[in-house]
């Protein structure tokens, strides 16, 4: 009988080793800037005069699919983030929350922009948060994903912009 208490506790071991291997990708708040206010016409501008392809995402700190898709970003802003742009706009928020959120999920890869209203979004044809928008070189929308995007999804539509560049 003892022997059934045994794997458990292996188990219970191993997941411990897992997430302590996975470290807290957390930094402090003071190393994030205010996050700029940003118009439709000002991100529209921005997105034509990029000559990279561009992956802007919309979320807010109190949005809970954006909170679980927070990491995955994190993570691909780091591996492409030499060849790809990553923008996250934080939507029907206040600046501190905005940037408690960046520091919480270290998402310092990504250049941030403010949209207290919400008009970016809604300009560019998304209702709600998340959302990800995947753009050419120069602008031009490729697909927008609406709701907690996935890795395999992510991955497609990075390598379908950036293949273009």
């Amino acid at each position: 009988m003892a022997a059934l208490f045994v794997m458990p506790r292996r188990l219970a071991a191993l997941v411990m080793l897992v997430l302590a291997a996975c470290g807290n990708s957390s930094v402090p708040l003071a190393e994030v800037p205010q996050l700029p206010e940003v118009t439709p016409a000002e991100l529209r501008a921005e997105l034509a005069e990029s000559a990279a392809p561009v992956v802007v995402n919309v979320w807010a700190s109190w949005c809970a699919p954006c909170r679980s898709e927070a990491p995955l970003l994190r993570s691909a802003a780091a591996e492409w983030g030499g060849r790809v742009r990553f923008i996250g706009i934080d939507v029907r928020d206040t600046q501190d929350e905005g940037r408690a959120f960046v520091a919480e999920f270290g998402l310092t890869a990504l250049d941030h922009r403010f949209d207290p209203s919400g008009a970016v979004p809604r300009h560019l044809g998304g209702i709600g948060v998340p959302l990800t928008f995947f753009f050419y070189p120069a602008g031009e929308l490729a697909y927008l994903h609406r709701g907690v995007i996935d890795e395999r999804t992510l991955a497609l539509w990075i390598d379908v912009i950036a293949g273009a560049a």
